[in-house]
């Protein structure tokens, strides 16, 4: 596998050049929710991104899918990561990733990124939804890790090889990661975040969201309490709270 990152004359560090997974299968949602028991429970989700014409949405995915049947939780939130975000993100997914619990993000900057790398950090397992097909990375600063990932965890997309990519995208992929997961913690997000999408569909899809403190008590923002008022939305203080969570 080619991988690495070249540095130029001036001493600046380029991206890594990527390489597609060279075995990528599919699946359909359904068949994936049914087989780690997530499987639908309202006609809502049964419904869940159908485009295309298509009687379920497919996904298209390289590395271990089982590790799916492993405790699921999604990490997300800005890209603009705050340097305190960055430690509330690195020290959840550590000890998320040191009890066995897979964590799962968006392969984007910011949150995202903190949170695949420290899982990984602590021998943990993490898996990845993207918003483009296998055969692409973006961003591209990412490519080394979007490799690993693929060769060593999980990298999931509903987007198949060669299908163009929109910003549209990006919410779809949310969505997807909303329902393979058990819960979804956000752990910075303005009242513009795409991350809001995968909160809508936790609670569309009765999943658990968690708000991290600091977020919902942070003036700058407005949009957690449009949230808080579900029964399986809940403000995150302490890592153990979500763990007895998802384990009942």
């Amino acid at each position: 596998m080619k991988s690495g990152a070249a540095t130029t004359s001036k001493g600046k560090r380029q991206a890594s050049t990527y390489v597609r997974p060279e075995h990528i299968r599919t699946a359909t949602l359904q068949e994936v929710l049914h087989s780690f028991g997530r499987s639908a429970n309202d006609t809502g989700q049964a419904d869940l991104l159908r485009s295309y014409g298509e009687r379920d949405t497919f996904l298209y995915f390289a590395g271990d899918l089982r590790l799916l049947a492993k405790p699921t939780v999604s990490i997300v939130g800005t890209r603009q990561i705050s340097p305190e975000g960055v430690r509330r993100a690195n020290k959840l997914a550590r000890q998320l990733g040191e009890v066995d619990v897979l964590v799962m993000s968006g392969l984007a900057k910011g949150v995202d990124t903190v949170a695949h790398t420290a899982a990984m950090a602590v021998g943990g397992h993490t898996a990845a939804v993207i918003g483009t097909p296998l055969d692409r990375v973006y961003p591209a600063e990412n490519a080394e890790l979007q490799m690993e990932i693929y060769s060593r965890h999980l990298l999931v997309s509903p987007f198949n090889i060669g299908e163009q990519v929109y910003k549209s995208n990006f919410p779809a992929r949310n969505k997807v990661m909303a329902v393979l997961s058990d819960a979804t913690v956000i752990v910075e997000a303005s009242d513009t975040s795409g991350t809001l999408h995968q909160a809508a569909e936790c609670q569309r899809n009765n999943r658990w969201l968690f708000i991290m403190r600091s977020v919902v008590e942070d003036d700058s923002v407005t949009w957690p309490s449009k949230f808080l008022k579900h029964p399986k939305t809940r403000v995150l203080t302490e890592t153990s709270e979500l763990l007895e969570a998802i384990r009942r």
